[in-house]
């Protein structure tokens, strides 16, 4: 070690271009690391679901614009961008372009539609239908409400629950306008014409009823009541005497090898009838069995409960025939006592204050109710069964040519 201090070399002062060249790189490392955050931040990517029947992707946003691509109801396309009634998508295929806002939903009115789905999964259908023409799903009833799937044309469904909501958008299922006007009045066309049992029950402003359906594929959703077609045997169906069949369920089934029936075996009916109104705050308001006579090869009327406040759900056990030791066939159903129902004000859907449940057993062609403990005797229309069978198959004969 020397004897005499080492020089200290004094310090060195950056130029004013070095200064510049070192602001400038600490401005591109922090552009970079910002826009790895960028990248980051969307790393969980944003998905939304074509909620037309079909639509074309667009290479750009402008009046002229190249078709890109085509997508159809139910596809997920990824999100790249937003911009005001624009998204710019990605479909699975790798495809990018825009598409209107209006033809999409997001994830979370997606979300809605499968918990939906998956909250009326295990739900017992109360009767099947077929729609006339192409449909859309709703999310709740509605015509101004959220629609997702599109089901084609014949397609099966299986109905759920009906609701019922005003026809206008000037109403809604959550209370009525004031100074609504009153329901009209039903013409007489006769001085001895009467209203119909339905007419007491008969909304104020009019109605159009939803019907939640579920498909084979377990899309669930609500659709409008008029454009399907309830599921129900033509044997039957011609019977309906001016009143809509929502429901036929087999009672069992009845050998008669000259009725024409595959392998002579005919089935014998429980039906449930609702008039041809909207609105109405209950599910059907007559009950009719329908036996078949094998000695005239025909269906006749062996039950029939009219003018009631009925609700679903119908349960049945089928059983066997009246050649049979087996169990005999049973039925049940809910009516309203005391008449005080409505529907409810937030979802639609019919209810009353008591329901009391209504069961009854086949005894060879007859019907009779099925009393538990403490019940209540059955209906006056109940009890006058042989008279309606001998009625009722007088109205059913063939018309002389």
């Amino acid at each position: 070690m020397p004897d005499f201090p080492l020089p200290i070399a004094p310090p060195v002062r950056p130029s004013r271009r070095s200064a510049s060249c070192l602001a400038a790189c600490l401005s591109v490392v922090l552009i970079c690391l910002a826009g790895c955050s960028h990248l980051r931040s969307t790393s969980s990517a944003e998905y939304v679901y074509v909620a037309v029947k079909q639509m074309y992707l667009r290479d750009r946003v402008a009046i002229v614009a190249n078709r890109v691509a085509e997508v159809n109801n139910g596809e997920r396309l990824q999100v790249m961008q937003h911009i005001p009634r624009f998204t710019q998508v990605k479909t699975p295929r790798g495809e990018v372009g825009w598409i209107e806002d209006h033809a999409v939903i997001d994830q979370s009115e997606f979300d809605e539609f499968e918990n939906l789905g998956k909250s009326h999964a295990g739900q017992t259908p109360v009767a099947t239908a077929v729609l006339y023409n192409e449909l859309y799903m709703h999310l709740t009833p509605g015509r101004q409400t959220q629609r997702f799937y599109l089901l084609p044309a014949n397609t099966k469904v299986f109905l759920l629950e009906r609701a019922s909501t005003p026809r206008f958008a000037a109403s809604n299922v959550l209370g009525l306008p004031a100074g609504a006007p009153k329901a009209p009045a039903i013409p007489r066309h006769n001085k001895g014409h009467q209203e119909g049992f339905e007419s007491r029950f008969l909304p104020a402003v009019p109605m159009e009823d939803w019907w939640l359906v579920r498909d084979s594929a377990g899309h669930t959703g609500w659709m409008l009541s008029r454009d399907l077609q309830v599921d129900v045997p033509d044997d039957v169906a011609q019977y309906a005497e001016n009143e809509r069949m929502i429901g036929a369920y087999v009672l069992r089934t009845v050998s008669d090898p000259d009725s024409g029936k595959p392998n002579g075996q005919v089935p014998e009916y429980l039906t449930v009838l609702t008039p041809y109104k909207n609105g109405l705050p209950y599910d059907f308001d007559q009950v009719r069995v329908f036996t078949w006579d094998t000695r005239r090869h025909r269906y006749g009327t062996a039950f029939r409960e009219h003018d009631i406040v009925g609700f679903f759900p119908v349960k049945v056990t089928p059983g066997n025939d009246n050649s049979s030791n087996g169990p005999e066939p049973t039925f049940s159903f809910q009516v309203a006592e005391g008449g005080n129902v409505s529907l409810d004000t937030k979802t639609g859907m019919p209810q009353a204050s008591q329901l009391k449940t209504l069961t009854y057993r086949m005894e060879g062609n007859l019907v009779r109710p099925v009393l538990s403990a403490g019940a209540t005797p059955a209906p006056r229309a109940t009890r006058a069964v042989r008279s309606r069978v001998s009625h009722s198959r007088k109205s059913h004969r063939r018309p002389r040519h």
